[in-house]
């Protein structure tokens, strides 16, 4: 088995934003304090979440390092490194790791896509100039491309590609994968409706959006699953679909910073082209809300 990167719930944070749309650093790094006094398990820091796709390089850079030394080495911290650009990715890895990042999760090339050699060759040439662990992230719904199972047998045979966080929403794949990869490639489920499921395939964990709000609750689900309980996970995982609807009812993360802002935990606006959400989605989050008792 390979080192593994963590176990349980990882948070894909937010970036919180001030009214005129820079980065809210100081709010930043209470968010950070807030997740592990939580209970979190490990923060990946720039993912979707947290809007890595709008923010310039120094920013970016930036939200790492202030993001490391809120965390002060209690849980890992996992960078958001994935571009369509090769290069690009390495030189991004590069820095993120001189500011203090602990992973990297790596999204599929976005757009111009690649084959399924093209990700192996993608991946492995990335691997080969890194010193840190890697987290593959497959999200076809906003890349156009997938992880095939034998794709991923390829890339575990990598040292240094450790993970997946699978959110391409198929469980058969998923088992799949799990049977070619066995221990040589840990699996996060990328899908907060579908975190028992993935559990119950062999996976160890979410890197999960909902923890946002309730990080507790959901490293809840994956301790108690992992811990044998696993009716009380199952009943926990179905007491939130509802919320996790609503989380993703408008494109993430417009949904979850609403509602964090709803909340009072003042994580400011989303950039362009993200928009608010509209009334009637706005009213569901909001009854959703209530419902769970927030």
């Amino acid at each position: 088995m390979k080192n593994r990167i963590f176990t349980g719930a990882a948070t894909a944070l937010i970036t919180p934003m001030n009214e005129d749309g820079s980065v809210n650093f100081e709010r930043l790094s209470t968010l950070v304090d807030e997740q592990i006094n939580g209970g979190i398990d490990a923060l990946v820091i720039c993912g979707t979440t947290g809007e890595k796709s709008t923010l310039r390089y120094d920013e970016h850079l930036k939200v790492i390092e202030q993001s490391v030394k809120a965390c002060a080495g209690r849980v890992p911290i996992i960078a958001g490194t994935g571009s369509n650009d090769t290069v690009y990715s390495v030189e991004l890895c590069s820095d993120a790791e001189k500011v203090g990042a602990d992973a990297f999760l790596m999204v599929t090339p976005y757009y111009n896509k690649a084959s399924q050699e093209g990700l192996v060759a993608h991946y492995n040439y990335i691997a080969d100039r890194v010193n840190k662990p890697i987290i593959l992230y497959n999200v076809p719904s906003r890349t156009g491309v997938n992880i095939k199972p034998e794709t991923y047998k390829e890339l575990s045979k990598h040292k240094l590609i450790v993970a997946t966080k699978e959110a391409n929403g198929d469980l058969s794949s998923v088992a799949k994968t799990k049977y070619l990869c066995g221990d040589d490639l840990d699996i996060y489920s990328g899908n907060d409706d579908q975190i028992v499921p993935m559990l119950s395939l062999g996976g160890i964990g979410v890197i999960s959006v909902l923890s946002n709000l309730l990080p507790l609750q959901v490293h809840n689900i994956c301790n108690d699953y992992l811990s044998g309980n696993t009716q009380t996970a199952m009943e926990n995982q179905i007491k939130y679909i509802g919320l996790i609807d609503a989380l993703f009812s408008d494109v993430n993360p417009v949904p979850v910073k609403t509602a964090m802002n709803i909340l009072g935990y003042n994580a400011g606006p989303f950039r362009q082209p993200l928009y608010k959400m509209n009334e009637k989605a706005l009213n569901n989050l909001k009854q959703k809300l209530t419902e769970c008792g927030l």
